[in-house]
């Protein structure tokens, strides 16, 4: 089969098959068709959901996959009929990008989208099998092909390192706390993992005023990390019971706010009963279909009180929050810098899972 017109050839990391390493390969991407846009990574975050889409722990359809879904870029091309963005525009690609008709967005609830804007898929190996682009984006790769509303312009000024983490993980921990928990000025807060999210988070319940904020993890290193980032007061699980630990910081009540950053059942549960009884509790973290939470008796609802929902993406909308998030960043608010704790090369992209896998980072980010 000979390649449509404007076709290149890209290199990427590609999954094959779950649970196995992911492979640097070859692959090809069509021209961009109306609505979207074919762009040049320049970095890309390396965050656990590529890890867990390559292992399998979302289920083993969908395979190969084209790992990685925080870029930041530039454009190279349009499709007919885009006006939002144009070549030679950097770009930090969203993985959601509301599609304006469906129930949820005709009923302004845009953050629910249930139709999200995504580029056909085009992009094939080098054997002609179809890729499956982690999120609607692919990442890890030198181009990838994109709905044109997934690229929200930032300054070609600001490096790309930091900017790539707004695309995902940043933007879910500062949405979690601003905008799905509406952390309130004066109040109390419990961030369960202290990882790029969870820190994350924390930044956004200092944005947010909050006053106490308690970060939680196993790692002493993350626990110091998390003090770097605007925690009040950490609490290591291996010391004792963590949900006492927290209600004798606040005293004896439980946390306004508590996140969940991890994506296991025992520290949902830990979330779910150290908010008082007023309070919010915020699922983030992203489990598999097999985790499952302990009993929990229908009346324990009632002790734990308040609210308890999960957080998608922060419930941002990427076209009004990543400039505001940019700006943050410009202004000293946001220390994105601190998050990366390493580049690595795209031939390095498998070390960056081991690396998070051992807690050594909080993002390694791939550089091209």
């Amino acid at each position: 089969m000979g390649d449509q017109p404007g076709t290149i050839t890209a290199r990427g990391a590609i999954a094959r098959e779950p649970g196995q390493p992911a492979a640097i390969e070859e692959f090809t991407i069509e021209a961009p068709g109306p609505g979207e846009a074919r762009v040049r990574l320049l970095a890309s975050g390396v965050c656990h959901t590529d890890l867990s889409a390559k292992n399998g722990v979302f289920g083993t359809e969908g395979f190969p996959f084209l790992l990685g879904h925080e870029g930041a870029a530039v454009v190279e091309d349009i499709g007919e009929g885009v006006t939002n963005v144009k070549p030679g525009d950097h770009v930090i690609l969203a993985w959601r990008a509301p599609c304006g008709v469906c129930r949820f967005c005709r009923a302004g609830k845009l953050q629910f989208c249930a139709s999200s804007l995504n580029a056909e898929k085009r992009m094939r190996t080098m054997d002609g099998v179809t890729l499956q682009p982690v999120l609607g984006i692919g990442t890890f790769c030198t181009h990838t092909l994109v709905h044109a509303k997934q690229c929200i312009p930032y300054p070609a000024e600001l490096p790309p390192e930091p900017m790539s983490l707004i695309g995902c993980g940043v933007m879910t921990g500062v949405g979690a706390a601003l905008y799905s928990a509406k952390v309130e000025p004066g109040s109390s807060v419990a961030v369960f993992g202290c990882g790029g999210v969870g820190d994350s988070v924390i930044m956004g319940a200092k944005l947010a005023g909050a006053t106490t904020i308690i970060g939680v993890d196993l790692d002493p290193r993350k626990l110091a990390w998390a003090k770097e980032f605007g925690a009040t007061h950490t609490v290591n699980p291996r010391d004792g019971d963590p949900v006492a630990a927290i209600k004798e910081i606040t005293g004896g009540f439980g946390v306004n706010y508590s996140f969940e950053a991890v994506g296991r059942p025992e520290t949902t549960m830990q979330a779910m009963f150290c908010k008082d009884l007023a309070g919010t509790c915020i699922i983030i973290g992203v489990a598999g279909p097999a985790s499952v939470l302990p009993e929990l008796p229908l009346g324990k609802f009632f002790d734990v009180g308040g609210i308890t929902r999960p957080s998608w993406y922060g419930d941002c909308l990427p076209s009004r929050d990543f400039p505001i998030l940019t700006a943050w960043y410009q202004q000293g608010k946001l220390d994105l810098d601190r998050v990366v704790t390493k580049t690595i090369s795209l031939d390095e992209a498998e070390e960056g899972f081991h690396a998070m896998e051992r807690g050594e980072t909080l993002r390694s980010v791939i550089t091209f």
